[in-house]
């Protein structure tokens, strides 16, 4: 599906010497190279601060404790998403509200997310799926007049413009109260190992969030709050400060790849290529179409035995979880989600494919078909 080994050639010798300086420096830990990715990832989403931390669930966590949500908190999540984004939720005691998503977006609607408000909604997470933006001046909107706070999920986005009606952009990520992503290694920006951050333009919610992540010190052994351990090492974010340098070549790789699958398939009619909003440009961190007869997992079947690799993003929606027995209401019934979980398939988009890789895969789906 990736292609982490071919990247890694490509920028082996600026990996390698800045790995090197840190090695050389043993400064592991909240060392120059995590200060220098960290300013870097500013500037680059135009943010005023950016907190590392040790992964994209920890920076979700750590959003939500500096909120200061309460048991029993209504937080509005989309019901079509990784696990975590909702898992971080149910571990503080707070409510998670499962909603809709747009079938061909992928995505949580203003007026998904506003139908959901109750006297109890604090928090809402549009998550940006599959490397685009949901549509955030709407989303603000509906939050600050219901005094909501808004915490982007951009684990799969990092690098996408949302287009706000003005016609001016930011980066997703930087547009609500909070924003958090995830560095994990098949991200369009990963590292070699586990990490996240989370970033904000509000000071104070800034100084609290890099606290909480600091076992709720802001002094050394002087300790304000409950708070967890969540670094991100030196050996990461001299990683990460390279690779940022080439997000945006790698978006483009991506959108290369997008663009080929969807002329290939444009004919197919039990086929739906993904739906790119008109507010947001798209990182393609999933190509993910539809199969709309039904056949979804005969398509895996077939392609796995051309040895095509496929994945299912994602083959149960939250509500139906187990983990979340407890959490959702009796009868709560989003057959969106349900139907989306049947018919969706991903297929291998990365930064170093080849023109034959490429026609290998799209003949692979063509002759199912």
């Amino acid at each position: 599906m990736v292609d982490l080994k071919g990247q890694y050639s490509k920028i082996k010798g600026e990996i390698d010497a800045a790995v090197l300086e840190v090695l050389e420096s043993a400064a592991f830990i909240n060392g120059p190279a995590v200060s220098r990715f960290q300013a870097s990832l500013e500037a680059y989403l135009g943010v005023g601060h950016v907190i590392p931390c040790a992964n994209g669930t920890d920076a979700l966590q750590i959003a939500m404790m500096a909120l200061g949500l309460e048991p029993g908190d209504e937080v509005i999540v989309p019901s079509f998403t990784f696990l975590a984004t909702a898992e971080v939720i149910a571990l503080l005691r707070l409510t998670p509200v499962m909603v809709a998503v747009d079938a061909e977006t992928f995505l949580m609607t203003p007026e998904i997310f506003e139908r959901a408000i109750t006297p109890r909604t604090k928090a809402v997470v549009p998550v940006h799926l599959f490397g685009q933006s949901c549509d955030m001046q709407p989303i603000l909107d509906i939050a600050d007049r219901h005094d909501i706070a808004v915490i982007e999920d951009a684990a799969q986005s990092i690098g996408a413009d949302y287009i706000f009606p003005d016609g001016s952009r930011r980066k997703t990520g930087a547009i609500g109260h909070i924003g958090c992503t995830s560095f994990f290694p098949s991200k369009n920006l990963g590292c070699y190992g586990d990490g996240g951050a989370i970033f904000t333009n509000d000071a104070e919610l800034a100084a609290k969030m890099r606290s909480i992540a600091n076992h709720g010190q802001s002094q050394r052994y002087y300790h304000e709050r409950v708070g967890v351990n969540s670094r991100l090492d030196s050996i990461q974010a001299a990683i990460l400060d390279i690779k940022l340098r080439h997000l945006d070549e790698y978006c483009d790789a991506r959108r290369d790849v997008a663009d080929a699958y969807d002329a290939a398939f444009s004919d197919i009619k039990e086929l739906a290529s993904p739906r790119r909003a008109g507010h947001s440009t798209h990182v393609f961190h999933q190509y993910t179409l539809r199969v709309l007869d039904g056949r979804r997992d005969q398509l895996r079947d077939h392609l796995a035995s051309l040895e095509v690799p496929a994945m299912i993003y994602y083959p149960v929606p939250l509500q139906q979880q187990k983990a979340f027995q407890g959490f959702v209401p009796a009868g709560l019934e989003l057959p969106v989600a349900d139907r989306l979980c049947t018919e969706v398939i991903s297929l291998p988009i990365h930064t170093e494919m080849d023109a034959a890789t490429l026609d290998t895969i799209i003949d692979a789906v063509r002759s199912f078909f």
